[in-house]
C-alpha cells in the first residue's frame, strides 16, 4: 500500500536467535528479497511525530511570539530531496510562520543548535518564503534540493513573528530543541537560541523524501516505550529508531522502508488526554486523544506507509484499570480497521510494570496484572486474527518475576526499557513483513 498523504486542509505546490523465538509468527524474522521496486523516483516517509494540543498552561499553552524554533528530527531513510510539513491541526487560531529553513547540523562543533550554513535551504509554500496555516491546517512545503543520507539528521528551524496562540506539538522528544527572540531560522550558529528546551517539536509533524527506490514506510503506532522513555537523551536510541538501524544491517538499499514513530507518551486505546488515572496520576492534554480517533491523521494518512506495529493498552490498565474484554476489543478493532485499509499489522503484547509509580503512589496490583496477563494470552493464543504477534512481554520481563522488567532493560522507572531494552524489542520484529 502506498497511499499518498491526505492532507487536512491546505496542500502546498509542488540477540537474534533467542530473541526472533518469542515471536509468533512462521518466519525467521528476517527479510526475504520480494522483487526490485521501480526505478520512478517517488517520496517515502522519513520522520514523523503524532501531535496534540498544548496544555492547560506554560509555553505550550501561551505560543511563541516574535521567536524562532529550532527543531532537531532524526530521519529515517534518505533521498535526493525533502519535503517538511507543519502543522496548526490543535490550534485555536491562524498561524503566520514569517521564515522557515531546513538544514544539516553542523558535526564539527559541539553546539546542537548550530547548523552547516552551506546546506541551510529556505522552505517555501507554493513559492512563498511566509505563510499563514489556518486553524486545523496543515501545510506541505515544495521540494528541497537537499540531498540527505539514512539515518541523517535534519534540522527545521522556524520563525515566528506574531503570536501563535496555543500550539500544536509533540511532548517527548528525547532532544534537545531550541528557542530564541527575533528572526534566527537561517543562522548557522545557535547561540542566539538562548533557551534550550528538552522536550517539545512544535508546529512540525513530518519529513518525506524523494528516494529512486521508494520502497514505502513502516508506522509505529505506540506509547512511552515506543516514544523513547528510558532511552539516552540526544541518542536516537528509541526501539523504532534501532529497528531501522537493523534493517540497514539486514536489507538491500532498493528494500529499505522507512520507518516513521507516530508513538506518543501517555497514549491509550479508549481514554482521553485529560482523564486522570491510577496513583495520582493527573491528566493533561499532551498525552492526546484515543487511538481510534487519532487513525485517519496518524496512520492512515503516512506517506507512503504499507504496515503497522501497534503496541497500545498498558496505559488503559495502569492509568484506568479497564477489563481485559475492553482492551482486547479495542485492539481487535483497530486491527480490523487497519488491515481493511491494506496495512500489514503486527501487535505487541503488553510489558510488565510492578514498581511504577503513577505519580504520587505505586499503580500496580495483582488485578492489573491478571488483566495483562489475560490480554497477552488473548494475543498470543489468537495470533490468526493478525498478521504476527510479537511477544514483547516475553523478551523484557525479569524471568525470575514476570510482573518486573528485566533489571538489566529497566530504563529506570519499572516501565520503560532502557537502550538495551529498546534494542531487545526492535529485534524482534519479523522483518519479512514489513519489507516489501
Amino acid at each position: 500500500m502506498n497511499n499518498p498523504r491526505k492532507w487536512r486542509s491546505l496542500i502546498a505546490a509542488g540477540l537474534l536467535a533467542a530473541v526472533t523465538s518469542t515471536v509468533l509468527v512462521a518466519s525467521t524474522g528476517e527479510a526475504t528479497p520480494q522483487g526490485r521496486h521501480g526505478s520512478s523516483p517517488d517520496w517515502v516517509g522519513s520522520w514523523a511525530a503524532a501531535v496534540t494540543r498544548g496544555n492547560l498552561s506554560g509555553s505550550t499553552f501561551v505560543g511563541l511570539n516574535n521567536q524562532s524554533v529550532r527543531m532537531i528530527v532524526h530521519g529515517s531513510v534518505g533521498g535526493s530531496k525533502v519535503r517538511i510539513r507543519l502543522t496548526n491541526l490543535h490550534g485555536e487560531q491562524a498561524v503566520t510562520v514569517g521564515h522557515a529553513t531546513v538544514a544539516k547540523p553542523d558535526t564539527t562543533t559541539p553546539a546542537l543548535s548550530d547548523v552547516d550554513g552551506s546546506t541551510i535551504h529556505q522552505l517555501t509554500f507554493g513559492g512563498a518564503t511566509s505563510f499563514v496555516m489556518p486553524k486545523g491546517a496543515e501545510l506541505l512545503s515544495d521540494p528541497v534540493d537537499l540531498p540527505v543520507g539514512n539515518d541523517q539528521d535534519l534540522v527545521v528551524s522556524v520563525f515566528f513573528p506574531v503570536s501563535t496562540g496555543l500550539t500544536t506539538f509533540h511532548s517527548t522528544t528525547r532532544q534537545n530543541n531550541y528557542v530564541g527572540p527575533g528572526d534566527l531560522a537561517s543562522d548557522p550558529g545557535g547561540a542566539g537560541y538562548t533557551t534550550q528546551r528538552t522536550c517539545c517539536w512544535f508546529f512540525l509533524s513530518g519529513v518525506d523524501v524523494l528516494r529512486k527506490d521508494a520502497a514505502g514506510s513502516v508506522i509505529v503506532f505506540g506509547d512511552s516505550l515506543a516514544d523513547g522513555h528510558g532511552t539516552t537523551f540526544n541518542a536516537n536510541l528509541r526501539w523504532p529508531d534501532q529497528l531501522f538501524d537493523r534493517l540497514q544491517r539486514k536489507v538491500p538499499q532498493r528494500e529499505l522502508p522507512g520507518v516513521l514513530n507516530i508513538s506518543r507518551g501517555g497514549a491509550r486505546l479508549t481514554h482521553e488526554a485529560i482523564e486522570p488515572g491510577d496513583g495520582g496520576f493527573t491528566g493533561f492534554p499532551e498525552l492526546g486523544d484515543n487511538a481510534f480517533s487519532r487513525l485517519n491523521e496518524d496512520v492512515f494518512s503516512e506517506t507512503g506507509a504499507h504496515a503497522v506495529i501497534m503496541d497500545l493498552g498498558i496505559n488503559d490498565i495502569w492509568m484506568n484499570d479497564d477489563s481485559p474484554q475492553t482492551i482486547i476489543a479495542a485492539i481487535r478493532q483497530l486491527n480490523q480497521q487497519i488491515r481493511q485499509r491494506g496495512y500489514t499489522v503486527i501487535v505487541g503484547t503488553l510489558g510488565p510494570f510492578n514498581g511504577l509509580n503513577g505519580g504520587t503512589a505505586l499503580v500496580w496490583t495483582p488485578e492489573k496484572e491478571a488483566t495483562r496477563n489475560a490480554v497477552n494470552d488473548y494475543l498470543r493464543t489468537h495470533r490468526r486474527e493478525f498478521d504476527a504477534v510479537v511477544d514483547f512481554d516475553k523478551i523484557v520481563r525479569d524471568p525470575a518475576d514476570h510482573t518486573k522488567l528485566k533489571p538489566e532493560y529497566d530504563g529506570g522507572d519499572h516501565i520503560h526499557p532502557n537502550d538495551a531494552g529498546s534494542k531487545a524489542m526492535a529485534e524482534a520484529i519479523p522483518l519479512n513483513l514489513i519489507v516489501r
